[in-house]
């Protein structure tokens, strides 16, 4: 079995990535992102190789969704930004990478070590 790699996906910045209507039911919108999701675990993205460990956080609104096969949703107590720096810090995985193309969170991160990749990478 190969090195996990943990994936966190910043749930609102990914889904607010498109303008769908996605803001009328953004528990929603997380619940079809979570199962876009599910066959990363075992599939992988490019440039990583399967096994990935995903984490989807959630905040506000888009909370309570729970998990799926494959995908472990986290609900941010606060902020979403501040809960995806904390699992990073956290992690004790060999790899981790952060989707979201909030600038911000992408500097706080990859100061942590952690790669990024934009929400195109899982629309």
């Amino acid at each position: 079995m190969g090195r996990m790699t943990l994936l966190v996906v910043d749930g609102a910045n990914v889904v607010g990535s498109v303008p769908d209507g996605w803001w009328k039911d953004r528990a929603g919108a997380a619940v079809r992102l979570r199962e876009r999701l599910r066959p990363l675990a075992a599939a992988g993205l490019p440039g990583l190789p399967p096994p990935l460990d995903v984490v989807l956080v959630v905040e506000g609104r888009a909370t309570g969704i729970g998990a799926a096969p494959g995908v472990s949703v986290v609900d941010a107590p606060g902020s979403g930004d501040d809960t995806i720096v904390e699992l990073v810090r956290d992690a004790t995985d060999p790899a981790v990478v952060v989707v979201t193309a909030d600038r911000g969170l992408r500097e706080r991160v990859t100061a942590l070590g952690a790669d990024v990749l934009g929400p195109r990478t899982v629309r």
